[in-house]
């Protein structure tokens, strides 16, 4: 495939629009499309999307499209796929299929005749529980095959094995931080940090590191990886100098310790600040003002709204008294605890679809 082909990144529902912006930034020609962003590119910005992307869960080639009506039809046109182009026949690959408004409704039965096209035109393995992934969406009967070039979804960054309680996915946390304003140039203080997300994301972005620099994809298992430009691609940039420094703490000393050591494994302990403390004893730290982020409880997961109001009317009296000039932003499911801090905060349509809860971001107005 040397001509151009789409690239579709996979959002988390409702952060369509900062993955877009955060896309152009980093050079593509993105646009917002159902449930996702996708632009024309080649392999190789295949993998740089994965490699540098913060935001996205995952990234599909759409190799290949046509209509069938029929299955008999899916079958005929699924082996006139280029498949020896788009998958090596030692690689064992998955099928997978969905369904949507089409004279084939059955995604099983299309799934095992798009699987049975690639193992008997190409030779390759199939298995239910393989890493790569063959994708085939019908709709309106317009069949679209993608590769899943990503593997494990790429909020798994790499380094971090120490989870705190309802904790926040990096690709999410990335795309708040980008709704805040943050930019890598301001200091980031997180007084609920949990095990670190929020400001080793914002200290990986003021550094200059990639996210996708620790760990491995899919797309190195397909015929058009080329290890040699790959490795060149994602080679150690040196690391951005800054001044700033980056704090997080919570009263929780085993979420302070999971912090540290995924701030570590990260490499940006070096400019990470961790402390066991309750908010009520949170001050600001020397120097400029800069963004606080904070993801508390919400109550529809943790407990009870009631007791939670006192918590956020805390929260916000400490940062009004101490914070003056800060960014703020907080994320809940609830505009009561939200209004609670009396910080005058406004939401940032849409919300965001989270471990099954309806979360939104709530920004001070800029000050």
């Amino acid at each position: 495939m040397s001509t151009p082909f789409e690239i579709y990144l996979v959002a988390t529902p409702g952060l369509e629009a900062p993955l877009c912006d955060e896309a152009r930034a980093a050079g593509f020609d993105a646009r917002v499309t159902d449930g996702g962003v996708a632009f024309m590119g080649s392999w190789p910005d295949v993998w740089r999307a994965n490699l540098a992307l913060r935001g996205a869960t995952r990234v599909l080639a759409r190799v290949a499209s046509f209509r069938a009506m029929h299955l008999a039809q899916l079958d005929k046109r699924a082996r006139k796929v280029e498949w020896a182009s788009l998958l090596r026949p030692d690689v064992t690959v998955t099928v997978e299929a969905s369904c949507k408004r089409s004279r084939i409704y059955h995604a099983g039965a299309a799934s095992q005749r798009v699987a049975k096209a690639i193992s008997e035109e190409l030779g390759a393995p199939v298995a239910e529980d393989a890493a790569l992934r063959v994708m085939v969406r019908i709709e309106d009967d317009l069949v679209t095959i993608s590769l899943d070039t990503t593997g494990e979804s790429l909020h798994k960054r790499g380094f971090k094995e120490g989870v705190a309680k309802a904790p926040m996915r990096e690709t999410m946390a990335a795309m708040f931080l980008r709704q805040c304003g943050y930019d890598g140039t301001q200091t980031v203080l997180d007084p609920m940090c949990g095990s670190g997300t929020f400001v080793i994301e914002a200290a990986e972005i003021a550094l200059g590191l990639k996210p996708g620099r620790s760990r491995a994809f899919a797309f190195e298992h397909l015929p058009s990886f080329n290890r040699k430009a790959w490795d060149a691609m994602r080679a150690p940039a040196p690391l951005r100098e800054t001044t700033l420094r980056f704090y997080g703490s919570d009263r929780d000393p085993g979420a302070i310790r999971m912090a540290r050591e995924n701030a570590e494994r990260a490499g940006v302990s070096h400019v990470m600040q961790f402390e066991q403390q309750s908010i009520e004893t949170l001050s600001p730290p020397n120097g400029p003002a800069g963004l606080i982020i904070i993801n508390p409880p919400y109550g529809t997961r943790i407990g009870n709204k009631a007791p939670l109001l006192g918590l956020y009317r805390t929260m916000g009296s400490v940062i009004r008294a101490k914070f003056a000039g800060w960014h703020v932003g907080i994320v809940t499911t609830d505009k009561d605890l939200a209004k609670a801090t009396g910080l005058g905060l406004e939401l940032v349509e849409p919300t965001v679809l989270h471990g099954g809860l309806r979360v939104g971001l709530w920004r001070r107005k800029q000050p």
